[in-house]
């Protein structure tokens, strides 16, 4: 439905990039992995092909004295002869092929990080459905996908035909040596194209990962309205939310208008905070915060005091910590008790000696 909410202009939001994440849909590209395992495969073949390849003389002076199981030369012997050449020179193969294989885990690891999910191979009804399945398989993106991989293989088989070319008569004259070194000759040939198809490929590598990225952002592009509906999403919607803050605005005013009159001092900093305090001797311990504001709320509070006569003490140390570290209702802290006394006693003698509501002046 959000294809159909408009043109798909805006950047994908934080929120979308995440859950697309969780549901498997990453930029990657496949080519990087490929490229990364061929070149620790090679590596790992020039550090230890010593061994490898007298591996596989061992084997080739075996079958070709008819020492491997089945014995002499015969049609009998041929499939043992064959599941010995495989399981040895499997063996021999296989940490070429871990080595390989986790070098491609590390790269796509690189490029994805730490993410499990099983999203991608969850069942899902719609991917029966035929002609869904023919439209994807012939909509633009997979003949796309299908000319650039067309035109990857051609590229790679005319790069092999070339090094193979310029290398033939050096592998006919490989027939007229002994085992051994003809092996050598071969897998000198063999890494040679493998660096050859390394380069090439980490080169593609590069190409596809920058345009996976790109591809991927471009999908995840989000259309006005979509982004709209998630931030409504997030934060609710902007008018039941401005409902919700204008009731709470009106819920504190009158709570002040309630306890702000019947307030002993209020204490201001004196434009930003301002805090009533009221001692009650017949309930005694401390005084208590009745009203606290910052900006709008505190020049309502010293509106209030003023036409209650409540006085209003300037103590902007004291207003600013009694704002952030007491709660309405709660006692004042120990280490106020000292300027919050000699606050009130001020405003008890000065309530002795002015008239009705007037309010002390600040201090």
């Amino acid at each position: 439905m959000g294809d159909e909410l408009g043109e798909k202009s805006e950047q994908p939001t934080a929120k979308r990039l995440t859950d697309a994440r969780n549901k498997g849909q990453v930029p990657k590209s496949q080519d990087m992995g490929a490229a990364m395992g061929l070149l620790a495969a090679i590596i790992t073949l020039v550090i230890f092909g010593g061994g490898v390849m007298e591996g596989f003389a061992r084997i080739m002076d075996r079958v070709l004295s008819s020492e491997t199981p089945g014995g002499a030369g015969s049609l009998s012997s041929i499939l043992p002869a064959a599941r010995y050449v495989a399981i040895e020179g499997g063996l021999l193969m296989a940490p070429l092929l871990v080595v390989a294989a986790l070098a491609a885990y590390i790269v796509q690891f690189a490029q994805v990080g730490w993410l499990v999910t099983a999203e991608p191979i969850r069942p899902k009804l719609e991917k029966l459905d035929p002609i869904k399945g023919t439209k994807k398989l012939f909509n633009k993106r997979n003949l796309v996908k299908t000319i650039v991989n067309s035109l990857k293989l051609v590229v790679v088989i005319f790069v092999s035909w070339l090094v193979i070319r310029a290398r033939v008569d050096v592998l006919a004259a490989a027939i007229r040596l002994d085992a051994a070194p003809a092996l050598l000759l071969v897998i000198r040939v063999v890494l040679e194209l493998a660096i050859w198809l390394v380069v090439l490929l980490i080169a593609i590598a590069v190409v596809d990962l920058v345009y996976q990225r790109w591809q991927h952002t471009q999908d995840m592009k989000m259309t006005k309205q979509q982004v709209k509906d998630e931030r409504k999403s997030m934060e609710g919607d902007p008018e039941v939310k401005g409902r919700r803050i204008k009731m709470a605005r009106e819920i504190a005013m009158q709570r002040i208008s309630n306890t702000v009159p019947q307030a002993d001092v209020i204490v201001t900093n004196p434009e930003h905070f301002s805090v009533a305090i009221k001692y009650d001797e017949h309930e005694g311990g401390a005084p208590r915060v009745t009203a606290k504001g910052a900006d709008f709320l505190a020049l309502r509070i010293r509106q209030l005091a003023r036409l209650a006569g409540v006085p209003i003490v300037e103590r902007p140390p004291l207003a600013r910590a009694m704002y952030w570290g007491i709660e309405v209702g709660h006692e004042i802290a120990p280490e106020h008790y000292q300027a919050v006394a000699e606050i009130l006693a001020y405003v008890y003698r000065m309530n002795d000696e002015q008239p009705a509501g007037a309010h002390a002046p600040s201090a």
